[in-house]
C-alpha cells in the first residue's frame, strides 16, 4: 500500500477552513462534503496530516466506498477491501463507531457484526488461520451510511484531534480547540503588529490558539496518535515530522494576544494552559469585567466566544451582555474587526449593529453564528 485517501472529518461550517488547510499541506485532490473533507496522498503522509491539521476534528484512512441495500452486499463489498494490506495479524480491529440514515439497512448492531465478521475472513483468508488474538495496535473501524452509499474508514487519530495536551482544566461550557482555531483562521489574524484580544476568553482557548497559529506551533506535535502502532507507517516518518515541525516554529514574530475575564479562576486556568501549550510569554492573562477593558493599540481583532443558551439564564441577561459588548466595541475599539460566536439569533439586535457578514457554524453541536464586523485597515508602513 503507496498511495490512500484520507478523510479529515470537520464540524458543520468550517469544511471550507480544513480544506484550505490541506490545500496548504501540499496533499492533492482535495473534496469537500458535509462535515469531511477528503484528499490523496501516500501512507507516510499521515503523521503529517495529523500533527498539523488545526480545524480537522480527526484523520481517518478510506478503507471503501459502495451501495449496499442487503446484508449480503455489505458483507462482500466490505470483504473485498484490502484488509489484508492495512491490518497486522495481531491486530486489534473494533467496529466501533456506525451510522446509518435514511438507508435500507439501518441496524447499527447488524451493520457492525457484518462488518466485522467481513474483516476476519478477509484476514482468515490472508494468515491462515481462524482465530485472531487482536492483541495488537489498534485500528478502529467507521462504518457511515447515508441513503444506501457507504464509507468504510479507519481511525488513524485515536482521540479527537482537539486534544492538544495543553487544555489542563475547562470551564463548564468549553470550546473545542480545533473550532477556536478555525476561529482565528477565519479572521485572518496571524500576529505581527495587530493585536488580538478575547475579552470572555475562560479558560484560554481562542487566545492559546492564535497564539499557536502566529508562532506556527504544529497543534499535534506533542501528542500520540492511534497510527504510530501501526506497522504500515515506519517509526522514523514521525520522529522526522516532528522534528521538522519543531525546527518550523516561529519564536522571532511580534505577538500582541489579550485575555480577560471576570471569573478569576478560569483566568488562573489560562494562564496555566498558556504554560502548557508554551506560549505564555505571548499572551496577556487579565481578571477584568468586560466595563473594564481599554484597546491595548489602534488597530486589532476581538474574537470572542461569548455566554449563551443554557450558559445564560434568560434573554434580559443575553440582551445585557451583548449590548454591553457593542457599545464597549464601537466606543473603545473603533477601528477593530469583531468576530463573535453565539447562538443566540437575535444578536445583531442586541449588539445595534448589523455584522458585515455572518457564518453559520456548529458549537459542540449547537447551531451558532459567527458575526463578523469588519474594521478599518491599519496604514501601510513606508519601507
Amino acid at each position: 500500500m503507496d498511495k490512500v485517501t484520507l478523510i479529515a472529518s470537520a464540524a458543520m461550517g468550517i469544511e471550507s477552513i480544513v480544506a484550505q488547510e490541506i490545500k496548504d499541506l501540499g496533499f492533492a485532490n482535495v473534496q469537500t462534503f458535509n462535515g469531511r473533507v477528503e484528499f490523496d496522498c501516500k501512507v507516510e503522509d499521515i503523521p503529517k496530516a495529523n500533527i498539523w491539521l488545526r480545524c480537522a476534528d480527526r484523520v481517518f484512512l478510506k478503507m471503501g466506498e459502495f451501495n449496499a441495500v442487503t446484508f449480503e452486499q455489505l458483507f462482500e463489498n466490505v470483504k473485498k477491501l484490502n484488509w489484508d494490506e492495512v491490518l497486522s495479524e495481531n491486530a486489534e480491529f473494533p467496529v466501533s463507531w456506525v451510522s446509518s440514515v435514511n438507508s435500507k439497512l439501518y441496524s447499527k448492531s447488524d451493520i457492525q457484526r457484518i462488518t466485522k465478521k467481513a474483516i476476519v475472513e478477509k484476514m482468515k483468508e490472508k494468515y491462515q488461520k481462524d482465530y485472531f488474538s487482536e492483541n495488537g495496535a489498534v485500528y478502529k473501524i467507521k462504518v457511515q451510511g447515508n441513503k444506501d452509499r457507504f464509507i468504510v474508514m479507519v481511525d488513524t487519530s485515536g482521540e479527537g484531534l482537539h486534544k492538544r495536551g495543553y487544555r489542563a482544566e475547562i470551564n463548564q461550557a468549553p470550546m473545542k480547540e480545533t473550532l477556536a482555531a478555525a476561529l482565528v483562521k477565519i479572521s485572518r489574524w496571524r500576529g505581527g503588529e495587530l493585536s488580538l484580544l478575547d475579552p470572555m476568553c475562560g479558560t484560554g482557548t481562542i487566545p492559546i490558539e492564535a497564539a499557536m497559529i502566529a508562532r506556527n506551533i504544529a497543534p499535534g506535535s506533542n501528542r500520540k496518535f492511534a497510527s504510530e502502532e501501526w506497522g504500515i507507517i515506519e517509526k522514523n516518518k514521525w520522529i522526522d515530522v516532528r522534528d521538522e515541525a519543531y525546527s518550523c516554529e516561529d519564536h522571532d514574530k511580534e505577538v500582541r494576544i489579550y485575555g480577560s475575564d471576570i471569573d478569576g479562576e478560569a483566568v488562573e486556568t489560562a494562564k496555566r494552559n498558556a504554560v502548557l501549550a508554551g506560549i505564555e510569554d505571548d499572551i496577556l492573562f487579565e481578571k477584568k469585567h468586560l466595563l473594564e477593558i481599554e484597546s491595548p493599540s489602534e488597530y486589532g481583532s476581538i474574537i470572542t466566544n461569548p455566554p449563551y443558551g443554557e450558559r445564560l439564564l434568560d434573554d434580559k441577561s443575553v440582551n445585557k451582555l451583548y449590548g454591553i459588548l457593542g457599545d464597549v466595541c464601537r466606543m473603545r475599539f473603533p477601528k477593530w474587526s469583531y468576530y463573535v460566536i453565539t447562538s443566540y439569533e437575535q444578536f445583531e439586535r442586541a449588539f445595534e449593529k448589523k455584522a458585515t457578514k455572518n457564518r453559520k457554524l456548529y458549537n459542540g453541536g449547537i447551531k451558532c453564528y459567527l458575526y463578523q464586523y469588519f474594521g478599518a485597515r491599519p496604514p501601510k508602513k513606508n519601507i
